[in-house]
């Protein structure tokens, strides 16, 4: 399939909106020592969020925050080691589950806030951009058509090179992009994490790709 992309702008962004919700910070209030966060004001939440954060040490801070948004997905063993990584920036480097990516990154955000910086800085990337034919856009032919216009040592070239050929399944897609927003006649807009794909690692803002879409074969099914 061809499809002709115009890439409008790529932004970097170190917080994504409505990342929490006012019932998250009035939980985790709770969860840090604040019990009675219901009767705030709900513009005041956050600030004291941050305040209650940064009474605990950083990785018992990150733990309580794991245990809040990731316990379904990661047994206590795991919490604590990610919760001393977190601090060292090592979590795009040392997890692999694609899928926790998107919670990772609010995580360290809401702690970077509350400590000042003490926490690194995980960034994301938006892209918005224009693509023609409009017809059956979903995130893999968007990652497969952005691939053409990404420098050669782009981690989602270097991890999913057969993916992105249409060698393999490209199930990954549904994780590395975060959100895929269509903005109408042919317009949308990406969320992504900047480890997946940052600012300088686009070569043109305007050009025409072919992508080739993985087909199960039968000795696959079999």
């Amino acid at each position: 399939m061809n499809y002709h992309m115009i890439i409008n702008s790529v932004k970097t962004v170190e917080e994504l909106p409505n990342a929490w919700t006012n019932t998250d910070y009035i939980e985790l209030l709770d969860r840090f020592g604040f019990p009675d966060a219901k009767d705030s004001k709900p513009e005041e939440l956050k600030e004291l969020l941050y305040m209650a954060i940064s009474d605990f040490e950083g990785p018992e801070a990150a733990a309580i925050l794991l245990d809040y948004k990731l316990s379904e997905h990661l047994n206590e063993g795991q919490i604590d080691q990610m919760s001393h990584d977190m601090l060292l920036d090592k979590i795009s480097e040392e997890y692999s589950d694609i899928s926790l990516h998107h919670q990772l990154y609010n995580i360290n955000q809401l702690l970077f806030r509350a400590y000042n910086g003490t926490f690194p800085s995980a960034k994301a990337t938006i892209v918005e951009f224009e693509i023609t034919p409009d017809n059956d856009i979903d995130k893999e032919v968007v990652l497969k058509v952005l691939d053409k216009t990404l420098a050669k040592n782009s981690v989602i070239k270097r991890l999913f090179s057969n993916h992105l050929a249409g060698k393999e399944a490209f199930d990954e897609a549904e994780d590395i992009v975060w959100k895929l927003d269509s903005n109408g006649n042919g317009s949308y807009t990406l969320t992504t994490s900047e480890y997946w794909m940052s600012r300088d690692e686009f070569t043109e803002a305007e050009y025409d790709a072919e992508i080739v879409m993985y087909e199960e074969d039968e000795d696959d099914e079999n």
